[in-house]
This record gives structure tokens, C-alpha cells and sequence, in this order.
């Protein structure tokens, strides 16, 4: 009997539950911890934000982890905010193709993976744009992308208002992602 080589969402779907995050990128599995306070409260507050610009205009709808985002047969992963402009791709399953952004927020057991494998698995099945969060260093980087690879389209730190070209409207107060809670 041989043993499976790429897994694929029949066993993504097979996982028991427990306090991990799983995700199957190009077939192999990844496995995370639960995310930090810090890390939650960096993806709450721009998940607001993204709300207010695509659900309060009707441009789309954001979804926040865990949620599958099945980007292929081979790949099923849940990043920490999504964007989807195409209401088709939502199913009782998750989110199927490819969605408008995937965001992720970096923590320090996934720093590497989201921004190398996962940058380029996303921008190789041609994932639109996809936004690095870092808490630590307060920075937001937005990828674009083009001939399944991504280039840098605005970037962002500290206190700074981030306006993306792409959706014009669209501003990010940083100082409210890092703000101290009181």
C-alpha cells in the first residue's frame, strides 16, 4: 500500500479537531498554534476596517479566521482575514477559488511560512493581492500580482494612513491596528 504524496482537501477534511490550525499548502501540511492576543486583536481591527470599505459599499464581504479557502485541490488554507468580491465562491465548504485578498497577520511560529511558502504558493495559483501584517515591526505590505509572482504595491508603518491604488476609498489608520488597549 502506498502512502498518499500530496494531500488534498478529502484529507484536510479528515482532521480531528483540537487547538491547532491546519492548512494543506501545495499538498503538504502545515500546523500551527492558536494565535496570540496581540495577533487577534491586529486582525480584529483590520478586519473592521475592511468591512467598512467592501460590506458597507456592497463591493464584497470579509471573512476572518478559521475559515477554509479552498484555492485548489491541493491547497486549503485559513489565512487570517479574506476578501471576497465574488459571492459564488462562498459554499457550505468555505471559500472555493481564488478571493480577492488574503490577508495574512505574521506571529512569530508562522513569521517565515507566510512570508515565503505561502507568498509564493498564493501568487503561483494567481491569487490577486495578498497583505503581509507585521505587529511587531507595525507594518502592512500589499502584494499584487503579476505573472504568478508578486510585486509590492503600497507598503506602510507606524502611524501612517495606507490608501491602496486598487480600491480607491480604500484607507487603513494603522495607528487603530496598534493602538494599546485601555
Amino acid at each position: 500500500m502506498a502512502l498518499k504524496q500530496r494531500l488534498d482537501y478529502s484529507d484536510y477534511a479528515a482532521i480531528p479537531p483540537d487547538r491547532n490550525r491546519y492548512e494543506v499548502l501545495d499538498g503538504e501540511l502545515l500546523v500551527t498554534p492558536a494565535p496570540s492576543p496581540l495577533h487577534q486583536r491586529v486582525s480584529k481591527r483590520l478586519q473592521r476596517q475592511l468591512e467598512q470599505f467592501f460590506e458597507g459599499s456592497g463591493r464584497g464581504e470579509v471573512f476572518n479566521a478559521p475559515i477554509d479557502v479552498i484555492l485548489s485541490a491541493h491547497d486549503v488554507v485559513q489565512p487570517d482575514l479574506v476578501v471576497v468580491t465574488e459571492p459564488s465562491q462562498i459554499s457550505s465548504r468555505g471559500i472555493e477559488g481564488l478571493p480577492a485578498l488574503l490577508v495574512e497577520v505574521l506571529s512569530p511560529s508562522s513569521r517565515q511560512t507566510d512570508r515565503s511558502a505561502k507568498a509564493k504558493r498564493y501568487a503561483a495559483l494567481g491569487c490577486p493581492h495578498y497583505w503581509i501584517v507585521d505587529p511587531d515591526g507595525r507594518r502592512v505590505d500589499c502584494y499584487r500580482v503579476a505573472d504568478h509572482k508578486y510585486t509590492p504595491v503600497v507598503e506602510a508603518e507606524g502611524n501612517a494612513t495606507l490608501a491602496h491604488p486598487d480600491w480607491p476609498g480604500l484607507t487603513i489608520d494603522l495607528a487603530m491596528l496598534w493602538r494599546s488597549v485601555t
